[in-house]
């Protein structure tokens, strides 16, 4: 197979992953290194199933490709998400921080390609409304599911990719879930959402939370450890759900929840960024 074909391949693929396909990582030379280590340019796709789509021409014994396969193996991983990181590469050694590079490293730039983050409501209602508009407003694809069809139809949520009407458990069964889906389970009762919660929990999704009291959803959890789900699986489900920012509104809520999701995919504290500010006494009003 030629380059050109090898790369339309790759293109074909990224393509894909953006489109809701597998996702993948595709590894570029964008500097050959002293001595060189690899042709600039050079393309390397990687797969999750760890299948390879091109080469990295020059690497010495095959050694960059395969320090590159295995960050992009970690990469898909990787939580909260990294879309770009450049690999140092130098001898057999890799790094990924500048600082501990040298000039003659040949450096890779990898690039996760997936589709945009969906935020998967279960539930219609008030706060399940308030949840799409906002996860809308962020950019998130957003899949809305209910049992009763005056609350899952177009018309209360065009903003919505996704509508589904029927049992939760097995709409929720019959979706794929990966790093990059949210699912936030904010259905009328606990019926529902422990319906939908033993469905999504464990499944790999990059976050499963639902909302409730301390109580009803301790209860919840206690019945599917009694089912003989894993521990460390429901021991992650955010639930309460949110952050505590003494939400009371649908609206409100759908801040805090969102807002706990933007945290944990982004790395953040939770905390106020005032809080990282130096003390003012002392300081010039030029040093602010």
């Amino acid at each position: 197979m030629g380059d050109s074909d090898v790369r339309a391949r790759i293109f074909e693929a990224i393509e894909l992953a953006l489109e809701g396909g597998d996702p993948v990582v595709v590894a570029t030379v964008t500097h050959e290194g002293d001595p060189p280590l690899a042709e600039p340019g050079a393309k390397l796709l990687v797969r999750r199933d760890g299948e390879v789509l091109g080469d990295l021409d020059g690497s010495a014994g095959g050694a960059l490709a395969e320090r590159v396969i295995e960050a992009a193996r970690e990469i898909f991983e990787a939580f909260p998400r990294v879309a770009v990181q450049t690999l140092y590469f130098s001898g057999d050694s890799a790094v990924a921080r500048p600082h501990m590079a040298s000039e003659n490293d040949a450096r890779v730039m990898l690039q996760l390609f997936e589709a945009p983050a969906r935020l998967i409501v279960v539930g219609g209602g008030h706060v399940g409304l308030a949840l799409a508009q906002v996860g809308e407003l962020l950019g998130y694809s957003v899949t809305v599911i209910d049992d009763r069809e005056q609350f899952a139809n177009r018309e209360r949520f065009p903003m919505a990719d996704e509508v589904l009407c029927g049992d939760v458990g097995t709409e929720v069964a019959g979706l794929t879930l990966g790093a990059a889906d949210h699912v936030v389970l904010v259905s009328r009762g606990h019926k529902q959402d422990e319906e939908a919660l033993r469905e999504a929990v464990g499944r790999g999704a990059g976050y499963v939370g639902m909302i409730g009291s301390r109580r009803r959803t301790t209860t919840v959890l206690q019945h599917l450890l009694a089912e003989g789900f894993a521990l460390e699986d429901l021991e992650a489900v955010s639930t309460p759900i949110g952050l505590d920012i003494g939400a009371e509104t649908p609206e409100e809520i759908a801040v805090s929840v969102l807002a706990e999701i933007t945290m944990l995919r982004r790395g953040g504290t939770g905390r106020r960024m005032r809080e990282q500010r130096g003390a003012l006494r002392g300081e010039s009003a030029e040093s602010l």
